[in-house]
């Protein structure tokens, strides 16, 4: 298994079904930057405090244009009813075939994703790596380095 990806590396492209059965391809937003965020599992403590704070936070990634994908290998009607629990206002992917967090080496020992999120800049390429995340503050961070790494305007 291949370890997780580093900065400069190209983002790898993916197909899969967000919590609404709708397909999303990372290839579709090329020109935009993602935050592409690995979870272990939906309704979680420790997951359930990192999505509430994109939630909270969501404006100022979405002012500028910024996408948001939550990853886990729970099914679409796991990440639906998370969803509508918790009013989460961005997209979560289910990787029930793991292709995804085998792809961005997030495999845990477990089998679930571990706590992993990349920065994908407009080109496609990797800008930033969080292979260690504070749930609680985490979406607060990650828009700072993007402003860091001059993303937004």
């Amino acid at each position: 298994m291949a370890g997780i990806l580093e900065t400069g590396t190209k983002a790898p492209d993916f197909e899969a079904k967000d919590q609404n059965g709708k397909t999303v391809r990372l290839s579709s937003f090329h020109g935009k930057t993602v935050v592409l965020y690995f979870y272990p599992k939906d309704d979680t403590p420790g997951c359930t405090v990192e999505a509430c704070n994109f939630r909270d936070n969501f404006s100022s990634f979405r002012q500028h244009g910024i996408e948001v994908i939550g990853v886990s290998v729970d099914s679409e009607n796991s990440h639906r009813k998370f969803v509508d629990k918790y009013n989460l206002n961005f997209t979560l992917v289910s990787d029930g075939s793991k292709d995804v967090v085998e792809k961005y080496g997030v495999m845990s020992d477990s089998g679930s994703a571990k706590r992993v999120t990349y920065i994908i800049k407009p080109d496609g390429t990797i800008g930033y790596v969080y292979g260690k995340v504070t749930p609680k503050e985490h979406a607060v961070d990650v828009m700072n380095r993007i402003r860091e790494l001059g993303l937004v305007h």
